[in-house]
């Protein structure tokens, strides 16, 4: 059973070009999703919530993402935050256990991860973690890309800890709104993804006291379950919103082609050649980014061991839905011709949504670095 119905998606997807026209977030789309249980879906049934897999998860933001990206790519953070708890739990850290009680009570989790010209983005925060003698953290910074920022009332954030003679540390931590420390900035005016509302988030002395603080660990890359865990639901989650994109711009298109008429060829696109070979295109690199999502996501879900290969291939697999969408767009637009060029043309901004995954992380120069360090190791200075 899907918590997305069509009726659900049909009506998210009514609404998408309006948030997008108008720069708005998706009150409405929030407040469906909610009614429908679809915050709590990936929470564990001992949590009070309906247990979903990675895997399902994954399939549920693909339908979601081909009914409107800025939603599906909003409420994809909120999962995160939630994979994540998951997996602190399982493997031993019980901090996990109030954002699923949280979670499954109706709490809506952002993301406050990504830092303004910080390319260690996961592994080393320019942000300041202030201990404050009892366990806890205040925080100051600047957070950018924060989505749901109108409506998060929990922020997953995290800094750096300098204090200590044990060298810095990265502090990752869960801030309530309520408790603020914080303002919100109104710059979110991108070229797609709009309704996301990634508004900028400044932290100004926002306090976790050590019940929110997550864990205290050596920045970098590394297995601790709190990096791995957001490290492994985020590229998933990403790589399965973008998936959903790149298969929505092919039905359009071969909606639009099987109506669009050929003068000189006195019959409609879908019978060109030339169209037929760019939709198959687009359709057989869908296929394969396709196939790498649901070989990782089935190993998320079986804990399986792919030892210091995990977030290179994640990072892999992230890159090719992405990659794939861009190329399925592209010949999407390629084949229904100039009125895909229109605003009020689906295409249109399906083509801008997509461009945003160009930047999610893992961005293609840190996956090159990565596979670099598998195939030759890392650089050694003699």
């Amino acid at each position: 059973m899907s918590f997305l119905s069509a009726e659900l998606l049909a009506a998210i997807h009514k609404r998408a070009a309006r948030h997008d026209r108008d720069n708005s977030f998706p009150e409405d789309d929030l407040n469906d999703l909610r009614t429908a249980g679809y915050l709590s879906a990936f929470v564990p049934k001992e949590f009070n919530g309906a247990g979903l897999s990675v895997e399902r998860i994954c399939a549920e933001q693909t339908a979601l993402a081909k009914a409107a990206p800025a939603t599906a790519l909003a409420i994809n953070m909120h999962q995160i935050i939630v994979g994540m708890a998951r997996y602190l739990v399982a493997h031993g850290n019980d901090k996990g256990r109030q954002v699923l009680h949280d979670a499954a009570a109706g709490e809506l989790f952002g993301f406050g991860i990504s830092e303004p010209g910080n390319d260690l983005v996961l592994f080393g925060s320019i942000s300041k973690a202030v201990p404050d003698g009892e366990g806890g953290f205040s925080f100051h910074g600047t957070k950018v890309f924060t989505s749901l920022a109108p409506a998060w009332t929990r922020l997953l954030t995290f800094g750096t800890d300098d204090s200590g003679d044990d060298g810095p540390h990265s502090v990752f931590a869960i801030l309530h709104r309520d408790d603020g420390g914080f303002y919100v900035k109104p710059d979110w005016d991108t070229l797609g993804m709009r309704a996301t509302q990634s508004n900028t988030t400044v932290l100004d002395g926002a306090h976790a006291p050590a019940d929110q603080v997550l864990d205290r660990i050596t920045p970098g890359p590394n297995a601790d379950p709190v990096v791995f865990g957001i490290f492994s639901h985020f590229s998933a989650f990403i790589a399965a919103t973008y998936q959903g994109i790149g298969e929505r711009a092919i039905e359009v298109a071969a909606e639009q082609v099987a109506t669009r008429h050929s003068v000189k060829n006195d019959d409609v696109y879908a019978h060109d050649p030339d169209i037929r070979w760019r939709l198959a295109d687009a359709a057989i690199a869908m296929n394969g980014s396709a196939a790498q999502l649901r070989d990782i996501v089935r190993d998320l879900d079986d804990d399986a061991d792919r030892g210091a290969l995990w977030m290179p291939q994640l990072s892999a697999v992230k890159n090719a839905c992405v990659e794939a969408t861009m190329h399925a767009v592209d010949q999407a637009m390629r084949s229904v011709g100039g009125r895909s060029y229109y605003t009020s043309n689906e295409l249109s901004r399906l083509y801008r949504d997509a461009v945003a995954g160009l930047f999610q992380p893992t961005d293609q120069e840190s996956l090159h670095a990565a596979w670099a360090n598998v195939v030759l190791g890392p650089i050694t200075k003699g």
